[in-house]
Parts: C-alpha cells; structure tokens; sequence
C-alpha cells in the first residue's frame, strides 16, 4: 500500500475511544455510531482507505445502496451467460463473452441497457429487462 496509509492505519490501533470519536468527527463521517472502539477502528480504516484509494466501483455502490433499502436484487451478467428475452414474438438472444463483452445481433455492446433499448426503441434498465432484476417481496 501508500506508506502514509499504512501510518496512518497503525496510529488507529493507538488510539484511545475518545480519540478516535475525535477522529471519526474531524473526517466529517456523520453522527457518531454507537459501535465498540474495535468496530470504529475497522469504519476509519475503511475510510482512510477509500478516501486514498478510491472506495467501491460504482457497481459495488449501487449493489449495496439496493441491499441496504431491500428493494430489488440484481444478478450480475457474467462471462459465458447467454440471456433470451422474447419481444414482440422475437426470441432475442444476448452472450456474455468470456472477456465479458455483451453481444447480441453480431455486434457488441457496452451494457444490456444499451442492447434492450435497441430492441424496444424506449429506455430500459438492461438487467430488469433481461431478468437480471428482481423486485423482493415486500
């Protein structure tokens, strides 16, 4: 890792719970949680470190953000998944390659958002449209 990361992940293991309260307020991370000093050391090491080098992609992000309000649950297109949605009495079929380049009507494609508002003519999310995305139930 970054030397100065390091550094400052080993000075947490110092610190007394009142000073890493201190610390959870000086980085501006919200409220305080009512966690142990253990738990606090491991959600400022995280933040040290993402704040250096760059947290989650933004796929983990909205992953989490739809975990979090259990609202729906997507599954990821993977390589070597073949996806079939039939639309308006045509099977249409969409691979996943193993360098995992989505490719539907030989050619390719940079999301199955792009590919299903291909076939609808309207914007669609491409994992609710090909079954990807799942509402939970209530």
């Amino acid at each position: 890792m970054n030397e100065r990361i390091d550094t400052e992940l080993a000075e947490l293991e110092t610190l007394s719970s009142r000073l890493l309260r201190d610390r959870w307020t000086a980085m501006a991370l919200g409220p305080m949680p009512r966690i142990s000093p253990a738990m606090l050391r491991l959600a400022l090491a995280w933040e040290i470190q993402a704040r250096a080098l760059g947290g989650h992609s933004r796929a983990t992000s909205q992953m989490l953000t739809q975990r979090m309000a259990a609202k729906t649950s997507t599954t990821l297109a993977l390589p070597g998944m073949r996806l079939v949605r039939e639309w308006n009495g045509v099977a249409h079929i969409v691979t996943v390659g193993e360098d995992k380049i989505i490719r539907w009507n030989q050619r390719e494609w940079r999301s199955l958002s792009e590919v299903a508002r291909a076939i609808t003519g309207t914007r669609w999310s491409g994992p609710a449209f090909f079954g990807l995305k799942k509402r939970l139930a209530a």
